[in-house]
């Protein structure tokens, strides 16, 4: 719900003044399906890792009506925007982080799931000569996790 009716007036929730500010900064336009897709991102003020498809099931299960397409191509302008990092996995699996600043991942390969590793922790003390006439754009560092059997 964007908004409820107090007293004659039009009051907006704390997550969706979170996700129209969200856009804002970045200067994106809070049409319906953004705001909807923010406030499920940002709305509760935490980070969150999520897949087009997980992002697609939160936000149906709110009663938005939002097409997966739609999903795919919000999540892409947010990337383009600066306020998603995209985090490819494998050549087949992206997840989509709210927490642009450079970081680790741990990517548990028994849930599929992705979450931040502890960036104090990493330590990388040498990188490989580039060819000439590149440069470095980032390093991203995911540590594949299975849990032991025992």
């Amino acid at each position: 719900m964007l908004y409820e009716i107090k007293k004659g007036r039009a009051v907006i929730s704390i997550k969706t003044k979170r996700a129209i500010d969200w856009l804002s900064s970045a200067y994106l336009r809070p049409t319906r399906q953004r705001i909807a897709l923010a406030e499920v991102l940002v709305g509760d003020d935490n980070h969150r890792h999520v897949t087009a498809e997980s992002l697609f099931d939160s936000v149906k299960s709110t009663g938005d009506p939002v097409s997966l397409a739609t999903v795919y191509n919000t999540l892409a302008a947010f990337c383009d925007a600066g306020l998603l990092q995209e985090v490819t996995v494998d050549g087949s699996r992206s997840y989509f982080d709210t927490n642009t600043h450079d970081h680790p991942h741990f990517y548990w390969e028994d849930t599929h799931t992705l979450t931040d590793a502890p960036a104090h922790q990493l330590r990388i003390t040498q990188l490989p000569e580039v060819p000439e006439g590149a440069e470095i754009g980032s390093v991203d560092v995911i540590i594949r996790l299975r849990r032991k059997t025992v």
